[in-house]
């Protein structure tokens, strides 16, 4: 016995899952960070490294050149020596994810670090674009040629 048009639909229809709240796939955790003492400490370092799928030693080495200071990694956390505020760890991390993470072509996060001779390229699998990396270059400020007397 062959079922309806009707009720297959409503099987089909009982079998979707629920909309989400978020029509965003990709959502990289909030950085959970406190001081303790002389160091600061980022609790949940191993889940943000897993959700961008990148190597942690990586994105410590990123973040430890950000902050310009030492650290380790401990087990599913980070600890940095200094005190750093939260506000810094969210936007290092989010300054991450747009060069490492995120394609420049699609949007999409489905990317991977790839070496091409000694250049790091960031290929998506999305997409199949794919682009060099770019290196961080020294923030200098302009000098001025014109000092007045007060001014900074």
């Amino acid at each position: 016995m062959t079922d309806t048009y009707d009720d297959l639909l409503k099987k089909a229809y009982s079998h979707i899952s629920e909309k989400s709240a978020s029509s965003e796939r990709f959502i990289v955790p909030e950085a959970k960070a406190y001081i303790e003492g002389k160091t600061t400490i980022l609790e949940n370092f191993a889940e943000i490294a897993d959700k961008v799928r990148r190597d942690k030693d990586h994105m410590m080495k990123y973040i430890l050149g950000e902050l310009g200071t030492s650290g380790k990694i401990d087990g599913t956390r980070a600890i940095f020596n200094g005190k750093f505020e939260i506000s810094l760890f969210r936007t290092i991390i989010k300054n991450y994810v747009d060069d490492y993470v995120i394609c420049s072509e699609c949007g999409k996060p489905d990317t991977r670090l790839v070496k091409d001779d000694r250049i790091l390229l960031l290929r998506c699998d999305a997409c199949g674009g794919h682009r060099p990396v770019r290196k961080r270059k020294v923030r200098t400020e302009p000098v001025s040629e014109n000092l007045e007397e007060g001014q900074v």
